[in-house]
């Protein structure tokens, strides 16, 4: 895939994306905030730290938390429904200061949300909802916005002209629910593209399902299967090994989320069938986290924004230094300047 090749809407939307991870001589995240809130302990619920995107996503939070002195704890839902509950009933009863959903909603957990509202506890998120921003639960849910990720992911299969698509999804998350029905649209969208299957396999089960999942696809669709489109990097961490064994190495793999980095290995080396992710800027969002919770402490309103999503291709990759979307971490004295105005 060569960029002359790549639609100018979407090389200007690259361009200024690159421009935003390299070098931000304007920041454009929020200028105004309260000062840190000392001494708050928070609890990380984590849907499943075998999604990168979760785990990245953790990593720079606890970074940014433990630098203006909170306490940080993590429980891991390990992609179960139960647990997750059981984790959020956990929460509730140690009664931090906020809580972040990382990886999932209020919708999986039933009562619980409420509960935490009545106890004035606040909860942010981080993919907890099918869009950026607060809702009746969240003091806010930080991503990008994820029609947006859809529609950058499927832009890929369209501007090719023709693509019969297999989509994968997991439609626990709303989030998934989101990116899936738009990429399902915008492909259908296309005279000569066709959908033809979306396949529901929860993340959890991706390393044991996969293999026999794509053997029947490949015995309903044949060679009319050419596009692989799916809301995580983990569904292309296992699928490559059973197309091989089918002889299918001529199917291309494109990701609307989150920019593992074993997906930006498979990506950089130009060799794997995965040929772009529309990444998640984690470092950022990690801090964004910690932001946002220091205004639900402070009571003041949520910050409003609202991050970009990074088209990364081979080509980008191996026009940086590093094997990373983290070019650059100046949110980081951007965020500290806000919350340390002295």
């Amino acid at each position: 895939m060569h960029l002359d090749s790549v639609p100018r809407g979407l090389i200007a939307g690259l361009l200024g994306l690159l421009l935003a991870i390299t070098a931000y001589s304007q920041w454009p995240g929020p200028t105004e905030g309260p000062a840190v809130q000392s001494g708050k302990q928070v609890l990380f619920l984590a849907s499943d730290f075998r999604n990168g995107g979760v785990a990245g996503v953790y990593r720079s939070f606890e970074r940014a938390a433990r630098l203006v002195g909170w306490k940080v704890r993590v429980l891991d839902g390990r992609g179960d429904a139960a647990e997750l509950l059981r984790i959020t009933e956990q929460a509730l009863q140690e009664a931090p200061d906020g809580v972040v959903l990382g990886g999932f909603g209020e919708a999986l957990l039933g009562g619980p949300p409420a509960l935490f509202k009545q106890r004035d506890i606040p909860l942010v998120g981080w993919h907890a909802g099918d869009k950026p921003g607060p809702n009746q639960w969240l003091f806010s849910n930080v991503t990008t916005d994820p029609l947006v990720v859809a529609d950058m992911a499927a832009e890929l299969v369209t501007r090719d002209g023709r693509g019969g698509v297999v989509i994968f999804s997991d439609d626990q998350f709303a989030i998934a629910n989101a990116k899936a029905e738009r990429m399902a649209e915008r492909i259908a969208a296309c005279p000569t593209c066709r959908v033809l299957s979306v396949e529901n396999l929860p993340i959890s089960r991706v390393s044991k399902d996969m293999a026999e999942r794509v053997k029947q696809l490949q015995q309903r669709f044949g060679p009319a299967w050419t596009h692989t489109l799916a809301i995580n990097d983990v569904y292309f961490d296992h699928i490559n090994l059973p197309l091989a064994q089918l002889g299918r190495k001529d199917i291309r793999h494109i990701s609307a989320g989150d920019g593992s980095a074993k997906a930006l290995g498979r990506i950089h080396s130009g060799l794997s069938q995965q040929i772009a992710t529309i990444a998640e800027p984690l470092g950022a969002h990690g801090w964004q986290l910690v932001d946002e919770l220091n205004r639900a402490f402070a009571g003041e309103p949520h910050s409003g924004y609202v991050a970009q999503p990074l088209l990364i291709t081979t080509e980008v990759l191996r026009e940086s230094e590093t094997i990373t979307i983290e070019l650059d971490t100046s949110y980081e004295d951007a965020y500290l300047r806000l919350w340390r105005p002295d």
